[in-house]
């Protein structure tokens, strides 16, 4: 890696992650270790009104989540602005406390733990933010601001703090003489390298990434992508990537989960997910991202959503992607689809999936309504 000084741009030793550029070679983590596992996730927060603030609805955030990470894994984690891609990765950090649902990291229930408790496991669970520039303390230091988790943790480097930091910042790619200088001195991508710095301070087993490349431009979004898959490389690391941007997902991850008003519609290893979406919101995710090639541009359908996405506070019953769904039946409004493995280790929540050879749904459908008809018609006790 090499690095210039003042507001100029880093650079990586990797050609820069374009649409077009292979993805990295897919790994296998069936027989990993577990590192953290989300089981039924929700977040709702209250709406008050009134003199007394009683509470008169919540928006319901997340709504039942559920996934599992395994050691040196990167999930991505997908989805429009609104879904709850970012609620739920501070409900893992625990920067949110849960209303429901269970955290379980490295076999441990972390979900009501205590603050006090918490503290020793921040070193393992780390976060990146999204804004580089609002994420940073512009009255310290960039020393200050990487060393402050040594100080924080009570650790004590061998060498020295000092020396601890500047090799930190050298390995993200800047100067070690940046050490004394101040976050505004510094062009955007820079700025998301000292805020992994900072992450990377007390070696985490786990970090939750919320958008890191969102607020950068496209070249430097390309570093900073290459930069964490080397650091993953390096150092063992373990990610969740939160993003909206498909192909940076496609790029970095191993596996994805895609979310729709919060709820997780589909999971499944990269390449699967980008070559056979199963449920139709992934189809239209996958329809709207551009296509550097005119030739194949033409080649592709663009699947336009019609109307808007219907409000957390009052969520569509049953499946929630019904109402902008061009597959949607009665059942869809009547019965919420499960999250089943319709192939090995690919999940969707759909009752009338795409791309499956054999629809078992089907079946399965009709059978829900015949048990949903039965229970509406059993007389009451």
């Amino acid at each position: 890696m090499t690095s210039t000084g003042g507001n100029e741009t880093v650079s990586t030793s990797k050609t820069p992650a374009e649409p077009n550029t292979p993805a990295k070679e897919p790994r296998s983590f069936e027989d990993g270790e577990l590192l953290l596992e989300v089981d039924g996730l929700g977040k709702h927060f209250p709406v008050t009104a009134g003199l007394l603030r009683r509470q008169v609805a919540a928006v319901k955030a997340v709504d039942g989540v559920s996934f599992s990470v395994r050691k040196g894994e990167t999930l991505g984690l997908v989805g429009e602005s609104g879904c709850g891609k970012s609620t739920t990765g501070r409900m893992i950090m625990r920067l949110l406390d849960p209303s429901f649902g269970k955290i379980t990291f490295e076999g441990q229930d972390i979900t009501r733990m205590s603050q006090g408790r918490l503290r020793p496991l921040r070193r393992d669970l780390q976060m990146i933010f999204q804004d580089p520039y609002s994420s940073l303390n512009p009255r310290k230091t960039v020393g200050a601001i990487v060393g402050a988790p040594f100080k924080l943790q009570n650790i004590e480097a061998k060498q020295g703090v000092k020396k601890a930091v500047q090799e930190i910042l050298e390995l993200v790619g800047l100067n070690p003489e940046h050490y004394n200088r101040y976050p505004h001195e510094f062009s955007g991508g820079q700025r998301q390298r000292i805020g992994i710095a900072r992450t990377l301070a007390l070696k985490p087993k786990l970090i939750i990434a919320d958008e890191p490349v969102s607020a950068l431009d496209v070249s430097v979004q390309a570093q900073v992508v290459n930069l964490l898959e080397d650091l993953q490389d390096e150092l063992d690391l373990t990610y969740v990537v939160i993003a909206h941007d498909l192909s940076v997902v496609r790029h970095i991850s191993d596996r994805v989960a895609v979310m729709y008003l919060g709820k997780i519609v589909e999971v499944a290893d990269r390449a699967d997910l980008y070559e056979r979406p199963m449920h139709p919101y992934t189809n239209a995710l996958l329809s709207a991202v551009p296509i550097p090639d005119p030739a194949e541009r033409g080649e592709r359908k663009r699947i336009r959503l019609q109307g808007d996405v219907p409000s957390p506070l009052d969520p569509p019953p049953a499946c929630r992607f019904h109402t902008r769904c061009w597959k949607a039946q009665e059942i869809c409004k009547q019965v919420e689809p499960p999250l089943e493995e319709l192939s090995p280790g690919h999940y969707a929540a759909c009752h009338f999936p795409e791309n499956t050879t054999v629809s078992a749904t089907d079946a399965v459908a009709k059978a829900r309504v015949s048990t949903a008809k039965a229970a509406a018609d059993e007389p009451a006790e």
